[in-house]
């Protein structure tokens, strides 16, 4: 049956339909904002998925260019592998409802956003946000919503919800907050050095919008929710995790407490294979064979249960380190010879290797998407290879993982970049993780700023990333501690990762991943005192003394540019007839060139004298021609009545014989020949812009002679 439910969100008209379309998936909406629509759908499996520990769920959201209009490029002329914005928006989408699902609860749930129409003032992100939470509430699978989601910007120093784009081209944030009634569940965002009690009252706002808006969903779920379908349970089983508990807690206490990664890997391995041992000893082989997933998962959840007791009840880490200690930490640049720029910053166990190449405008990443931005300059890439954690895995190229930490990186630094006008080149920056142990995305973000002073581009301001976890009471939420700099096991064993980075005047980026149902403000805030405590050491005591500010000088190996600005009406005598004078000045100079159209013109080449060559002849085409101008050029031609000079840039002026000299000159070729360079003064240009020159004016008598 058809159902349509409306109401006002941040001034404009928020429309949730179902019942229309879809109608075998589990859960169906459409949703509207304005005039972008979004069709949301939600289906599970009838029987959990064999084999796996973990709840299997996947979100896809998926762009169609039909709706902004547009054809896609390429041979086949259909949309292909999903961009990177939509990668990081199905990962926005997933964050804050996985941890609602039923921790036991194993069955395959897919959600897929189809983004069917855009209205750019109305993000199709948060949409989908939404209809996600209200396809789920109204279906029949588990989950512990409704979650509502909104974007916030800030302009001339307001808080906004759901800015239009031209608030967005204006604003100082960009950040998606998502939530339940009660808290927060997700935070993403990029800043322009956003204080931390500005960035939580932008949460705060935010949250007052959520909350309404869960309220409509749980108001469309009372009336025509579906009743939750029952499913195998997946749960430990508490039987035989009480016989290992009762035996292996201190042992397990023990070896968790050693302060070096793959020592301490070695020790947990080892007890596994003791319990296993102890037990089919106990019990025999064949219970042993029966019960040996339930021992696995035993296991996990006692090194699970022991990690946290440590951290909540005795303030100690597996590393030895306290609650507010960050991980040894150092770092070094240029050490890599012919790139552009380099470094190596490592904090604990983890490693990061970040890599700069400055390169031309026109090399910048040109982008296909549902928005209207079509390039950018700055390129953060992220890779993560199996050698990083030990793994013998081959690669197979950037997952979703990697497109999310290094979109979160280039977030970070993109405020303190300088602009084109400052700086005319494409930037290109790879973080290549050598080592995990957990917060690899912020090791990226101070290991690429290390990288972009090493080359010599002007940053604003050195910027760092540090990493927050939580360990929360499971019988009382009230009681929680939140941790500094957050090694593997606290992000896998804990209930969030709270990722900050920024200058020491504010905050740049913000991506929060929870396993809990949401976090308060409390906890919030006192994740943004700890993380600006942690960014100011880092980038103070640690950062500066290898290098406190860009050098001088790009590298050698980089090219070199000269940017000029030319009249746009004088781009086609640049560029010439089917590109016949810029080809020429290239194989001139062994340049290479970029031409916008607003006249802007970027030389670029290894050798600066070559590049000034360049600049000069692109001077000589588009300069205009003055009246009383005093100009330099040959002789083309010769006639009976005087000689052609030629000015540059394809004009041509005509040196009357009468004009050559103060004395009487009886033929042209007597003073000149073709290809003699002349100096001389433009005295007219007539209607039709014929120039007429003279040289007599322009010496005494005795020059002349």
């Amino acid at each position: 049956m058809f159902k349509s439910y409306s109401m006002d969100l941040a001034g404009r008209n928020l429309t949730i339909e179902t019942g229309k379309m879809a109608g075998l998936a589990n859960g169906s909406v459409l949703v509207k904002y304005g005039e972008t629509t979004v069709l949301v759908n939600v289906t599970a499996s009838k029987e959990p998925k064999d084999g796996i520990d973990f709840f299997p769920l996947s979100v896809d959201y998926e762009e169609r260019l039909y709706a902004v209009g547009k054809i896609p490029g390429g041979f086949t002329k259909r949309e292909g592998k999903p961009t990177d914005k939509a990668i990081l928006t199905a990962r926005a989408i997933d964050r804050p409802i996985r941890p609602l699902f039923p921790k036991d609860f194993r069955n395959d749930v897919v959600v897929s956003c189809l983004v069917l129409s855009v209205e750019q003032d109305c993000s199709p992100e948060v949409c989908s946000m939404i209809g996600t939470s209200a396809a789920l509430s109204i279906s029949d699978i588990p989950f512990g919503g409704p979650t509502a989601a909104v974007a916030v910007g800030y302009v001339n120093d307001k808080v906004v919800i759901n800015p239009t784009e031209a608030e967005r081209e204006n604003s100082r944030l960009t950040l998606t907050v998502a939530g339940t009634a009660d808290k927060i569940a997700m935070i993403e965002a990029g800043a322009d050095e956003i204080p931390d009690a500005t960035m939580l009252e932008a949460i705060k706002t935010a949250h007052v919008e959520i909350k309404k808006v869960c309220e409509f969903i749980q108001k469309i779920k009372d009336e025509i929710g579906k009743p939750k379908f029952e499913y195998t349970s997946f749960a430990v089983t508490e039987e035989v995790y009480d016989i290992i508990a009762s035996e292996f807690s201190e042992r397990m206490k023990q070896d968790v407490q050693t302060p070096d990664k793959p020592e301490r890997d070695e020790k947990i391995d080892k007890l596994t294979e003791d319990v296993k041992a102890w037990y089919g000893e106990k019990y025999g082989e064949e219970k042993l064979e029966e019960d040996n997933k339930a021992i696995a998962d035993a296991l996990y959840k006692l090194e699970k249960k022991t990690v946290r007791k440590l951290i909540l009840e005795e303030g100690k880490r597996v590393d030895g380190r306290g609650i507010y200690d960050i991980r040894p930490l150092s770092c070094e640049v240029g050490l890599i010879p012919r790139v552009h720029g380099s470094s190596l910053f490592n904090r604990g166990r983890t490693q990061v290797m970040s890599i700069v190449t400055l390169g031309m405008k026109s090399e910048e990443q040109m982008l296909d998407g549902l928005d209207n931005e079509e390039s950018k300059r700055y390129m953060h890439q992220y890779n993560f290879p199996g050698y990083s954690v030990g793994e013998a895995k081959s690669s197979r190229g950037p997952g979703r993982r990697e497109i999310g930490h290094g979109a979160l990186a280039e977030k970070a630094l993109v405020p303190v970049l300088p602009s084109v006008e400052e700086f005319p080149y494409a930037i290109r920056v790879v973080s290549e993780i050598l080592s995990s142990n957990g917060s690899t995305s912020q090791g990226s973000i101070c290991a690429s700023t290390l990288a972009l002073m090493d080359a010599g581009v002007p940053i604003k301001k050195p910027v760092a990333g540090i990493s927050t976890g939580l360990i929360t009471d499971e019988n009382d939420p009230s009681k929680y501690v939140v941790i500094t700099d957050i090694q593997g096991i606290e992000d896998f064993f804990g209930d969030m990762d709270f990722k900050v980075g920024g200058t020491k005047d504010g905050i740049t980026a913000i991506q929060v991943d929870i396993k809990v149902d949401g976090l308060s403000y409390e906890i919030i805030a006192e994740a943004f005192e700890r993380t600006a405590k942690a960014r100011a050491y880092i980038l103070d005591d640690i950062m500066a003394p290898q290098i406190a500010k860009p050098r001088e000088e790009i590298s050698k190996y980089a090219p070199k540019i000269i940017n000029m600005k030319i009249n746009p009406e004088k781009i086609k005598d640049v560029i010439g007839s089917g590109g016949k004078v810029i080809n020429k000045i290239i194989e001139e100079t062994g340049v290479k060139i970029d031409i916008e159209e607003d006249g802007s013109v970027f030389i670029y080449s290894d050798d600066i004298e070559a590049a000034r060559k360049a600049q000069n002849i692109i001077d000589e085409i588009t300069r205009d021609i003055e009246l009383d101008g005093i100009y330099t050029g040959k002789v083309t031609r010769i006639a009976t009545f005087g000689a052609f000079i030629d000015l540059g840039g394809g004009k041509e002026g005509l040196l009357h014989i009468s004009k050559i000299s103060k004395e009487r000159v009886n033929k042209v070729e007597d003073v000149f020949k073709i290809g003699d360079e002349v100096t001389v003064k433009v005295y007219e240009i007539d209607d039709q812009g014929r120039i007429n020159l003279t040289r007599k004016d322009l010496y005494s008598d005795e020059e002349e002679k």
